[in-house]
Order: structure tokens, then sequence, then C-alpha cells
């Protein structure tokens, strides 16, 4: 079994609905967190566990996607004369890495956009990153789980525990406490209701995952909203091989959510140099307004 992460799959052929109309002709996931789309948040996240290799799932209206990471010459080339070091190094910082786009013709969901990169990935290991689940860049969550999936050899699923009333919104899972933020899987549910749900434990958006959920995917039967799940896969995997959870405890905004949208970005800037004192100021000149009101 082979112990090294070389690939991170992104899917983002997603219809980008909750994010109308200015995901109409528009990627969701070139959507801006201060001056990045949210993908390039995720691409670097992974970039710095080592991964170099990118298999990103795409739909219509998602060339913008293949445009950003593509290599601009000519507006390197003005940065180069102009002088503006710093631009150019954020602009051609990811050239080195290698890109793959894999068109998923229909929006039949996360499973079956992991399907469509199956032949690509063959028997290796590899990474899934959702981009709209942002993870503070100072945490180490997909490090950690690519350590514990070299100890493991075994699937890992990032996990946080939600409010009880939010479960219905994400896969969740009943797992036996090995150690410290560290679970063995005995079982899988997405979407359930508050009362049947088996813990307060959801899967977020990162995975580590092993080939042989390829043929797994092939056999599930769609699931609610007609879409092929990847925990109705992972359940199937479950019969076959252990599955481990990851309990991540810091920060992560769900930016495929307007509100989760919005935090991101205001705490974002607030954390960059370039804006932050301004754009702090304008927050207490708002939050004194509001008290008045």
């Amino acid at each position: 079994m082979k112990r090294i992460i070389r690939k991170a799959i992104l899917p983002a052929g997603g219809l980008g609905t909750r994010f109308l109309p200015a995901t109409k002709a528009s990627p969701k996931e070139m959507l801006p967190i201060v001056d990045k789309p949210m993908i390039q948040y995720a691409i670097e996240e992974a970039q710095a566990c080592g991964i170099e290799e990118f298999i990103i799932i795409t739909g219509k209206h998602k060339r913008a996607i293949e445009d950003h990471f593509d290599t601009a010459f000519k507006l390197e080339e003005s940065l180069k004369k102009s002088g503006k070091k710093i631009l150019l190094e954020e602009i051609s910082r990811l050239n080195l890495l290698n890109f793959a786009y894999i068109r998923q013709r229909e929006a039949l969901g996360l499973g079956h956009a992991l399907s469509c990169a199956g032949p690509f990935v063959k028997e290796e290991p590899f990474a899934v990153l959702l981009s709209d689940d942002i993870i503070e860049p100072g945490d180490h969550l997909l490090r950690d789980m690519i350590n514990l999936y070299k100890e493991l050899t075994s699937p890992i699923l990032a996990l946080e525990k939600v409010p009880l009333s939010e479960v219905h919104k994400y896969g969740v899972v009943k797992g036996e406490k090995l150690r410290d933020n560290v679970y063995r899987i005995n079982g899988l549910v997405e979407k359930p209701s508050p009362s049947h749900a088996p813990s307060d434990m959801a899967i977020i958006g990162r995975y580590i995952l092993t080939a042989d959920i390829f043929p797994v995917l092939e056999d599930v039967e769609p699931g609610k909203g007609g879409e092929i799940q990847l925990t109705d896969a992972l359940s199937g995997l479950l019969k076959k091989r252990p599955i481990y959870g990851y309990l991540f405890t810091g920060k992560r905004y769900d930016a495929g959510d307007k509100v989760g949208y919005l935090k991101a970005t205001v705490d974002f800037a607030l954390k960059n140099p370039q804006v932050s004192v301004q754009f702090k100021e304008y927050l207490l000149d708002i939050a004194g307004r509001l008290k008045h009101t």
C-alpha cells in the first residue's frame, strides 16, 4: 500500500445555486475571499503538504478556473517590467504545479464527481478537498490527516462536531474513539434528521481516500436528491476495510453558505496586512452606529 499522497482532487462541477445570480455564468469556486478565489486557498493548503498534482472536476461555465491556474505570460512580464515583485510572486507561485481538468457532464453529486477521476488516479491514495470548506491557513488539518494515513494506511475522513440542529446538512458518522481526535468509524449516514443522527460528528470537506473507493462508487445507487453520495460509497467500503476519522478542532468556514462566506471574508480581511487597519476601523464605525439604532 502506497503511503505518499501525491494527488489531490477538487470537485468543482456543482451549479452553485446558493450564490445565484453571481454564479449563473461564473464558478462559485472563483468567488474571492478578499483578494484570492476560494479554490486557491484549498490548492495552497494541499501544496503546503507537498502535493503537486491536482485534478479539478469542472462543469459548464467553469473555464475561469483553468484560466486562473494557467500561466499569464503577458501579465507576468508587465509586472516584472514595472518592478511589482510581490504581485508577480503572488500570481506565479503556483506555476510549477501540475493541473488536469475533467468535465463532469452532469452535476450528479460528490460521489459522481470523484468517479470521473478514477482512471487518472489509478492505484494511488489521494486527497479530496472541497474548496468551499475554508480552513484557517494556520491550521494543519490536511497535514495531520496525511500523517495519520501514513500510520494507518486506510481512508481518513475529516470530522467536526456540529450542533444537532445542523446534522441534516452533512454526512454523519458513528465512531469509536481510539485516542485524541482519532476515531474508528463504525457507520455513516447521509444528512440524517437530528432524531436519527448517530452522533454530532459531521464529515467536512477533507478526505484521504484509497483507490478501492472507485469500484464501490460504480455500484452506488442515487441517493438523496438523485445524486451519487460519497457517504453511501464510504458505507459500502466500510464493509471491506477500516475507515478512520480525524476530529478537527480548528477553525472552518462553510463558504458554500452566504453567511459562512461573509464570515470568512471578514476574518481574512482583518488578517490581511494590506487592508486590516482600514477595514477594522470601518467595522468599529459600523458597530458604533448599530449600537444607536
